[in-house]
């Protein structure tokens, strides 16, 4: 499986036992093993500490954008959503300040703002590991009217906390904001993200951009002569064909019988892990409206190895969201406003936040590396003569499914993404 994205990040607790353990009893994550080792354990535990307030962010979004879009492909990135506007909240003031950090989901009782920001930094360290065998590359970027020149001190800070890119833009002149703005989102993604935004109005204020690119290669991938056109239900009235991939292995396997649905769990080459989760028939409502941290930790704590024959399907997408009514429904309300305080940034009032793009692509396929393991399917067959009342379970991903793709070092959730039809660019 092949991915690029745009935008957002997930975590799991302080905890002695993290609330959302992505790894099963039989492969728990060894933090001596692990490509971060070498981190202090300070820094590691302050990233941590984002864990579940990211995690409670990222299942509430998702669930409010699913309320706004039902029926439609889903998918974004929570971490990135997150990450930009702490970096946001860092030059916010007074109850804006509050709005944002509350509605990202922290208790600001419990956790103070310097934690949180120190939190995402060094969280982006660990994802951006240069050791790592996942590609991963975040950035966030403020594109400012030129009459707004942020503060020193601002630029300085979140430059060093979040790795923020600040540009100048004349929004006045449309035409060359969009070109220039699209110019360089394109340069920064190597061409994978193109016409980040279009129709800008002359009248805006401020934009922020913030995109995740992520690259990964199936720990045991998928044969290219085994994939074949077969059908996929989007609904009752619904049916499309679409290239659908095949392997036979033993995958970590559940399924949730009070929701009801399956889950198969895939790996990539290091850390990063995807659950893919199959509502039965009738039930993606059900899925969709029990979707959180506790739901994904049963899961995880209850996976166990079947062999199975298993169907998933080859597709891309992309999807292109303005996210400002799904954060006001989620509290963070002034920062759009004329009562909007972030003097922080420029040092004076005035500012506020006219527009939030999150744009997000996916391309799904069999790439993986020439020293994967020789998968189940083979095994199977020189064992048929031995064992005849073997037969892999079959699991055809051929409906409306959920995908979660975490990464396991920091057990951050990187994507979430609802499949209604693959065919379907959203």
């Amino acid at each position: 499986m092949k991915i690029i994205f745009c935008t957002c990040l997930l975590l799991v607790g302080l905890h002695a036992v993290s609330p959302i353990q992505l790894t099963s009893k039989h492969d728990r994550h060894d933090p001596n093993e692990s490509q971060h080792s070498t981190l202090h354990k300070g820094e590691v535990m302050s990233c941590l500490k984002l864990v579940p307030n990211n995690a409670d962010f990222a299942f509430q979004f998702f669930k409010e954008i699913n309320l706004e879009t039902p029926n439609k492909n889903i998918f974004f990135s929570p971490v990135s959503i997150s990450n930009v506007f702490a970096m946001l909240a860092f030059g916010a003031k007074s109850s804006t300040q509050t709005q944002i950090l509350e509605g990202l989901a922290f208790n600001l009782t419990e956790m103070h703002e310097k934690e949180i920001h120190e939190g995402f930094h060094h969280l982006i360290h660990m994802l951006s590991h240069p050791e790592s065998e996942v590609y991963l590359d975040m950035s966030s970027m403020i594109f400012l009217p030129k009459m707004h020149k942020p503060l020193k001190k601002f630029l300085d800070d979140v430059k060093a906390l979040y790795q923020m890119d600040a540009l100048s833009v004349d929004f006045s002149n449309p035409a060359e904001a969009e070109e220039q703005i699209n110019n360089y989102v394109e340069r920064k993604t190597n061409g994978k993200i193109t016409c980040l935004v279009k129709d800008i109005d002359p009248q805006t204020v401020m934009l922020l951009a913030s995109f995740t690119f992520f690259k990964g290669k199936w720990q045991t991938p998928f044969q290219p002569e085994l994939t074949e056109e077969r059908e996929f239900f989007v609904d009752e009235e619904t049916t499309v064909k679409i290239p659908m991939m095949h392997q036979t292995n033993r995958f970590d396997f559940y399924f949730d019988e009070t929701i009801p649905c399956t889950i198969v769990r895939l790996h990539y080459n290091g850390s990063a892990t995807v659950f893919l989760v199959l509502p039965e028939k009738g039930k993606m409502k059900n899925l969709e409206q029990t979707l959180d941290k506790e739901t994904v930790l049963k899961w995880s704590e209850n996976l166990s190895q079947r062999s199975i024959s298993l169907y998933f399907p080859k597709f891309s997408l992309s999807a292109n969201y303005d996210i400002k009514h799904t954060l006001n429904k989620m509290g963070i309300i002034d920062v759009f406003t004329n009562q909007a305080d972030l003097s922080g940034i420029t040092g004076t009032p005035g500012l506020k936040v006219s527009k939030v793009v999150h744009k997000t692509a996916l391309e799904v396929d069999e790439e993986g590396t020439e020293t994967a393991e020789v998968t189940f399917a083979e095994a199977a067959v020189s064992f048929a003569g031995i064992m005849p009342f073997y037969f892999p379970q079959i699991i055809e991903f051929n409906r409306p499914f959920i995908l979660l793709i975490f990464d396991r070092a920091t057990n951050s959730t990187l994507f979430i993404g609802k499949i209604v039809n693959p065919v379907t660019i959203t």
